[in-house]
């Protein structure tokens, strides 16, 4: 599927399992009942925690805020903590200072020593009744399921990868969580800077390079062929996937019928386009075969789950299909006017 994905919730998955072993003695010390020792018991109790928990300065656990943990989240806008407000960048201004008035705007809450309270400010009037949504940061939507267990639909601080070349990377400076493509389809500045250098023949690269960082084109015939990769890498990248997006959408409708079958099972067997994927997800979850019945908790917690990453890599490749449009309707306007 998609590799940056995968790496991410194996990351996850390993990180929890040493912190899980890490603390097992001390729980063992502390005569915790065994249901509570195992694996699973541990996933529960640190998602809760880590879930609800506010930052403060003095301790990295964070702290327990009642009430001030209902806020639903509400995703800040323009990312000014990438390089991609081109006009600061451009201005002069350091990233330092752009990294302070980041901090300040993406959340709506923080410790403040001289009232002894943590505070949530308001960016919106809100009216009786509305819901008080909140800013926790900037999250793309895959860590947003990490650490929240949801995603949004429009996500402005949404970062799509695809795959580069090894060559590119070492071709330019910027980071590697600084190559990506918006929600909106746009290359990032990062990465569209990175292309040009690439794009250019390397005894030419130290003397353009300035130029590139700056954001300017360097020329058509160089951002026509910058264009051109990404739509083709793009396509590339949704061609290699097992299914396409009219079949990811056909599958989330599908899972809004489950209560017309007696279990899993009988519905899986009415979904033959996903036959295969259905099963592998139930044998990894060691469900049985004959009595799994969606009243089940643990059925339910596995349809959600599934449908939450079927929604995220049908985003991920809408990202793609937009970028294919952004690409091939900017080689357009770029030939015409050499034209």
């Amino acid at each position: 599927m998609v590799d940056y994905a995968i790496w991410a919730a194996q990351k996850a998955l390993s990180k929890a399992e040493y912190e899980w072993k890490k603390a097992t003695p001390l729980m063992k010390e502390l005569k915790l009942k065994l249901q509570f020792l195992t694996f699973r018991a541990w996933i529960w109790a640190t998602g809760t925690i880590s879930s609800r928990t506010l930052h403060i300065p003095w301790d990295e656990a964070g702290c327990l805020c009642p009430v001030g943990d209902l806020f639903n989240y509400a995703a800040p806008g323009e990312d000014l903590n990438g390089f991609d407000n081109v006009d600061n960048l451009q201005n002069g201004y350091a990233l330092d200072d752009l990294d302070t008035q980041h901090s300040q705007r993406l959340t709506d809450g923080a410790f403040e020593e001289d009232a002894a309270a943590y505070c949530f400010y308001a960016k919106t009037n809100y009216k009786k009744g509305e819901q008080v949504l909140l800013s926790y940061g900037t999250y793309t939507n895959l860590e947003l399921l990490e650490y929240y267990g949801f995603l949004l639909e429009d996500n402005p601080n949404e970062k799509v990868f695809i795959p580069l070349e090894p060559d590119i990377h070492s071709s330019s400076s910027w980071p590697n969580d600084s190559l990506y493509i918006h929600q909106n389809g746009r290359p990032s500045f990062a990465l569209m800077a990175a292309l040009r250098v690439w794009a250019t023949p390397p005894y030419q690269r130290k003397s353009i390079r300035h130029q590139a960082y700056s954001g300017s084109q360097l020329s058509q015939d160089n951002e026509i062929s910058v264009m051109t990769w990404i739509a083709k890498k793009c396509h590339a990248t949704l061609k290699a996937m097992p299914t396409s997006i009219e079949d990811d959408n056909l599958l989330l409708s599908f899972t809004d019928k489950i209560q017309e079958f007696d279990n899993l099972w009988e519905w899986g067997k009415a979904m033959p386009a996903f036959g295969g994927e259905f099963c592998n997800l139930l044998q990894a979850t060691n469900l049985k075969r004959n009595d799994e019945s969606f009243a089940s908790r643990r059925a339910k917690m596995l349809i959600d789950r599934w449908k939450l990453a079927v929604h995220w890599r049908l985003i991920y490749k809408k990202v793609l299909v937009d970028c294919i449009s952004y690409c091939t309707d900017t080689i357009n306007s770029l030939s015409s006017f050499v034209s």
